[in-house]
């Protein structure tokens, strides 16, 4: 039986790289959340706008708009690295360094996740 692959792909042990299809769908489903979580975001900040501290933490301590900001901030994050990933990917052609960046993205992604998330829980909680 004869292989299917391109002899240069076959030398490579390149091919399908398997995870094409869920990294480009999670990038759109995250750029339709922004899409529909960023004007939500630009309405509140036009709301907020000319109160002062007070009325902005009670804004962000309704448990909906609490909500609202840590998905806007997950999703943001997750895009901007999936993004940030596929930049690496194309352009970093040293392998070590590409590894070092991605492993870098992600802890960055992570930590502003949790920070926003813990920063958020403060506010709802009047902690």
């Amino acid at each position: 039986m004869s292989e299917m692959r391109n002899p240069l792909a076959r030398a490579r042990g390149l091919g399908s790289s398997k995870s094409g299809l869920p990294h480009w769908r999670s990038q759109r489903i995250t750029a339709v959340a922004l899409l529909l979580l960023i004007p939500w975001l630009v309405w509140s900040l036009l709301q907020l706008a000319g109160t002062g501290h007070v009325q902005a933490v009670s804004f962000v301590a309704d448990p909906l708009n609490a909500t609202l900001l840590i998905l806007l901030l997950m999703c943001m994050l997750y895009h901007a690295m999936l993004g940030l990933q596929v930049i690496i990917e194309d352009y970093i052609h040293h392998h070590g360094l590409s590894l070092v960046l991605l492993f870098a993205i992600r802890i960055a992604a992570a930590a502003g996740v949790i920070t926003a998330v813990i920063h958020v829980l403060k506010l709802v909680l009047g902690a």
